[in-house]
Formats: C-alpha cells, sequence, structure tokens
C-alpha cells in the first residue's frame, strides 16, 4: 500500500529517510513536478522543467537509498516545490 505523497514529505521534513519504499519514493518525486529522464540499470534519473539539478533513485530491495532521499528533499526545500495533486 501506497504511503501518500504529502504524508511521506512530512516524514522526510522530519528526518525519517530509513525504510522508505521504492514505489513512495518514485510517487512522492513525481508528484512534485519531476518526470523520468532515463533509467540506467538501478539509477532512475528523474529531471524537473523548473530546475536544471536531476534526482537519482536507486530501488535496492524495495527500498529507495536514505541519502538520495536528503537530497531530493534539500531539492524541495530550495527551490519551494509543491505537491501538484494528491490522489
Amino acid at each position: 500500500m501506497l504511503v501518500r505523497p504529502r504524508r511521506l514529505l512530512a516524514r522526510l521534513a522530519s528526518g525519517h529517510f530509513q525504510n522508505v519504499s521504492f514505489a513512495d519514493a518514485k510517487a512522492l518525486v513525481e508528484g512534485v513536478g519531476f518526470k523520468l529522464l532515463r533509467t540506467e540499470g538501478s539509477h532512475h534519473i528523474y529531471s524537473h522543467s523548473a530546475i536544471a539539478e536531476l534526482v537519482n533513485l536507486q530501488n535496492v530491495n524495495g527500498e529507495a537509498k536514505a541519502y538520495q532521499l536528503r537530497q531530493f528533499l534539500k531539492l524541495v526545500e530550495r527551490y519551494d516545490l509543491r505537491l501538484e495533486s494528491e490522489e
């Protein structure tokens, strides 16, 4: 079962980066406007039309890497990115 992106974003903002499913991380990244640019092996590379930086996510045993989630959160905060919609 997927965690709602808004709830996951709040969890990351409070410093909890461990045990985040890759599917949840992917939904969150896409929810703030990133689009999958390419996949190279286990690396999923996302781009955003409004910023130059890319987001890299890896699926390791069904979970996203914590350091990549921290990098993503820094971009969200730096560029004041918002969730586009919540399903």
